[in-house]
């Protein structure tokens, strides 16, 4: 594979969200706003360019939440995208707040995720969300509070499923007495493997992985020797054959990396066909 190639995104197969099927490469929105995850974009119209070729690639996840921006990576989903394709499933999130770039504060708060999410239906012009998640435990403020909310939410009709993210073992299972349960959401890659332990629970019950920061460019610069020489061999990117390493790890990863660059996303999505050998994982695998 020839890394300017772009296939589709079907390549790498699919995973279930619930009776959703989700092809295993998605979009994750974050990159599409200003600097520090603040403000508009340098671009809108590249922002809604970058969207709508990943849906052309074959995208079918589109993974964004309402404190990207905030608000304005939701916004710029639907100026690009409404209406809708039939199979393309939208994925945002509730549960923090943001009074400036890189600020982050929990509030899991139900009346919070309350007017988070039905903020986020107006926004991505939604009667009803595939995958609502909760983007942190806050601490201050019972799992049971924050789950149960999403819970009644999704009885009234307001999202379709429920996700998690930033969460262990033991809270995705405190969680799933309260809910159905879904999809976790983690900070994962080659160079962070902190949630392996979540990445087992979540295949062995057939719930998705979806990794955030999948790319960890640092990472691999001080680690080149075994992934440039396996990059090249494949006619690949470093970046090709991190998301590829992922694709391999479990079938329940559907990696969700993020970019302002039709380039960098049209190399995100051709990752999905390439082909890992049993050596070259246990190459990548020892660093």
């Amino acid at each position: 594979m020839a890394g300017n190639e772009t296939p589709g995104a079907a390549a790498a197969g699919t995973w279930a969200l619930g009776e959703l099927e989700v092809r295993r490469i998605g979009f994750g929105a974050m990159r599409i706003t200003g600097r520090g995850v603040w403000g508009e974009p340098a671009s809108p119209e590249g922002a809604r360019r970058v969207l709508r070729r990943a849906v052309e690639l074959g995208v079918n996840l589109i993974d964004t939440a309402d404190s990207y921006g905030p608000e304005v990576s939701e916004r710029l989903i639907a100026e690009a995208l409404h209406p809708y394709p039939d199979d393309l499933v939208i994925a945002t999130k509730g549960g923090f707040t943001r009074s400036g770039p890189g600020s982050w504060r929990a509030d899991g708060r139900p009346a919070h995720l309350r007017h988070a999410c039905e903020g986020s239906l107006r926004r991505l012009r939604l009667e009803r969300i595939d995958l609502y998640q909760l983007h942190t435990v806050d601490p201050r403020v019972p799992l049971a509070e924050s789950v149960g909310a999403l819970a009644e939410l999704q009885g009234e009709g307001k999202i379709r499923h429920i996700g998690l993210s930033n969460v262990d073992v033991d809270q995705l299972a405190s969680a799933r007495e309260i809910a159905p349960v879904v999809s976790v959401q983690n900070r994962y890659s080659v160079a962070e493997r902190g949630s392996e332990a979540v990445v087992e629970r979540c295949e062995g019950d057939g719930l998705a992985f979806l990794p955030y920061f999948p790319l960890v460019a640092g990472w691999v610069t001080e680690n080149s020797g075994p992934w440039q020489r396996i990059a090249r061999a494949k006619g690949a990117s470093v970046a090709q054959v991190a998301l590829a390493w992922l694709l391999r790890r479990s079938p329940a990863i559907v990696p969700i990396p993020g970019t302002s660059s039709v380039h960098h996303l049209e190399e995100n999505v051709a990752s999905a066909q390439l082909n890992l050998g049993d050596e070259e994982l246990g190459t990548l695998a020892a660093g």
